[in-house]
């Protein structure tokens, strides 16, 4: 499945489009390289995604092409998450 999908489908971010643009900007890393919006993700892959004020690492436990509101937080498993100050 391409990157920006999943960020989508798994509700990390809530527009594909916004997804894109987040990739787009090397603000995604998958297993440490950076990655644009269509590169594939697989299961076990692990993501470094910057949102704003926050570095979150994770790994991708579950792809599917559709996802329940309730569900979409089963897609991944957060390993890091961390507040960034630019103080």
């Amino acid at each position: 499945m391409r990157l920006d999908k999943y960020l989508k489908v798994s509700r990390l971010i809530k527009r594909r489009t916004m997804a894109k643009a987040v990739a787009d900007q090397g603000r995604v890393k998958i297993n440490g390289q950076k990655a644009k919006a269509g590169t594939e993700v697989k299961l076990g892959d692990e993501l470094d995604v910057l949102f704003g004020q926050k570095h979150v690492n994770l790994r991708i436990d579950r792809i599917e092409e559709k996802a329940k509101k309730e569900d979409a937080a089963t897609f991944y498993t957060i390993l890091s998450e961390e507040k960034i100050n630019n103080d």
